[in-house]
């Protein structure tokens, strides 16, 4: 299996070659004359072939424009096959669309509609076909594996149960044994860092307690990972940290993605978020990749039109909501509270004061129940109209509009100690709504809430986004109109 800059070149190579030759047989007299012919919609045209400079242009914008379309697939990053075709599929049709859009406001050399339309038709069937081609394996090639992490017994247990030839495994100075308390993980060091002597000696006495794991070879620290990927030419990794959270596991996986190379755990070790529940086996893919970077193009694209029409339409109303609020109550117009972002850090959340200032409390209550809760705040939440000045945080990038909601930083201790997994939340930015709150869920449910949180980032997409945003919108609308109607 092709790898690093010879699988770009390769790849690339290739499409260039069947874009070309797609364009030609699509300029042919004969598939002119047929698709002319006997295709609806387009049998009222007559054949068009083009010839010399024309057809010079024709090939290289066409060569361009699906080129540039197709760029993130030239990375060897580990994908299904259906999951490598639908995304070359959807960039021959992006592709498509930018040579139609060139041709309709006439910007450069018009493609005649039949030949588009052909040449697109060509791609999205031999462009998957492609990339299927050049990632497969050879027959018989058993592949080489890689361990890395921080937990030793982690990596004793994931050893036996890997077929292929492990060429060693890659871990921190200090690694996890087995035992340690919290307050010993959260000090681990990485590579460069010093060991005391007697220290040293209880790591190094750990690693040969381990049978397997003390005939394996130590190729280094977690900082090697990307040279020993590239230097062995890896196939498969098996992630072994013991917390899946932290900075360290996220920076291995997307090396992994970056290299062409699978990432897997052990199913004992695999967090639900990680992993798909159908694989079966001891090693079990890690079904959490990066999103197609046209993907987060969409995402904050969408957030920043999203926010700047909220920001300029509900200007009038958000006027009116502070007079009310300021004249309602005591204290400031607008609430600041710092919440939980991705990876554990903080930003400041504004929302229209809602409550009496006083003493906040972290422990997650109903609002029924809650006695602070101001006249005019009661409608704001409502009709979640206290929300409004978030919307500067998604324009800013702070936030998105849909994605696990940012909980407060003090009321993360409480919640972590009723689930411990909460932090699991944290592999995403949070959003203003999302998945548990168009299902009504809130933190005095966190189990539930944690479950609808892990459910959205296992299934994130910008259309799933879409979905969401739709139905909060209709349930906003929905609350609005109950509120209107009960007063």
């Amino acid at each position: 299996m092709l790898k690093g800059w010879q699988y770009r070149i390769v790849s690339a190579g290739g499409i260039l070659a069947l874009t070309i030759t797609a364009v030609l047989i699509a300029n042919h007299p004969i598939p002119q004359h047929i698709f002319t012919t006997y295709v609806p919609l387009f049998n009222r045209l007559e054949p068009t072939v083009l010839y010399g400079a024309s057809l010079h242009w024709a090939v290289a914008l066409s060569a361009m424009a699906v080129i540039g379309a197709l760029l993130p697939l030239y990375k060897p990053q580990p994908r299904r096959a259906l999951d490598t075709i639908f995304i070359a599929e959807k960039r021959v049709l992006v592709a498509g669309l930018a040579l139609a859009t060139l041709g309709y406001f006439q910007w450069s050399h018009r493609l005649p509609r039949q030949t588009l339309t052909m040449t697109v038709a060509i791609l999205t069937v031999v462009v998957p076909v492609w990339f299927f081609q050049v990632r497969r394996r050879p027959a018989g090639e058993t592949g080489r594996t890689l361990i890395v992490g921080d937990d030793l017994h982690q990596i004793e247990r994931v050893a036996p149960a890997i077929d292929a030839p492990v060429i060693g495994y890659l871990c921190p100075t200090r690694p996890t044994v087995a035992g340690q308390s919290e307050a010993e993980v959260d000090g681990i060091l990485t590579d460069g860092g010093t060991v005391e002597e007697g220290r040293l000696a209880d790591v190094e006495a750990a690693i040969e307690e381990y049978g397997r794991l003390g005939a394996m070879t130590r190729l280094g620290g977690l900082s090697r990972l990307e040279d020993i990927l590239v230097e062995y030419d890896v196939d498969t990794v098996v992630l072994a940290f013991f917390r899946a959270d932290r900075a360290e596991f996220f920076g291995a996986l997307d090396a992994c993605h970056e290299h062409g190379v699978e990432a897997k755990v052990h199913r004992e070790y695999a967090s639900s978020v990680l992993v798909n529940n159908d694989d079966v086996g001891e090693l079990v893919d890690v079904d959490l990749e990066p999103w197609d970077p046209l993907d987060h193009v969409f995402k904050r694209l969408f957030d920043v039109m999203f926010a700047l029409v909220g920001l300029v339409v509900f200007a009038p109303l958000m006027v009116v909501i502070a007079v009310a609020v300021k004249l309602d109550s005591r204290g400031p117009v607008l609430y600041k509270q710092h919440r939980t972002a991705g990876f554990g850090e903080t930003f400041p959340v504004y929302k229209f004061r809602s409550m009496v200032p006083e003493g906040d409390s972290a422990e997650p209550v109903e609002d029924e129940s809650n006695e602070r809760i101001t006249r005019v705040g009661r409608v704001l939440r409502r009709t979640h109209l206290d929300e409004l000045p978030q919307l500067w945080s998604i324009f800013v990038g702070k936030m998105s509009v849909v994605g696990p909601r940012a909980a407060w930083t003090e009321e993360e201790t409480l919640l972590e100690e009723d689930t411990p997994a909460w932090r699991k939340r944290w592999f995403v930015k949070p959003g203003l709504t999302g998945l548990a709150q168009i299902n009504d869920v809130k933190s005095t449910n966190p189990g539930m809430k944690l479950r609808y949180d892990l459910e959205y980032i296992r299934q994130q997409s910008f259309w799933f986004d879409v979905k969401i945003v739709i139905r909060q919108v209709w349930k906003v609308a929905a609350d609005i109109w109950e509120t209107a109607r009960v007063s």
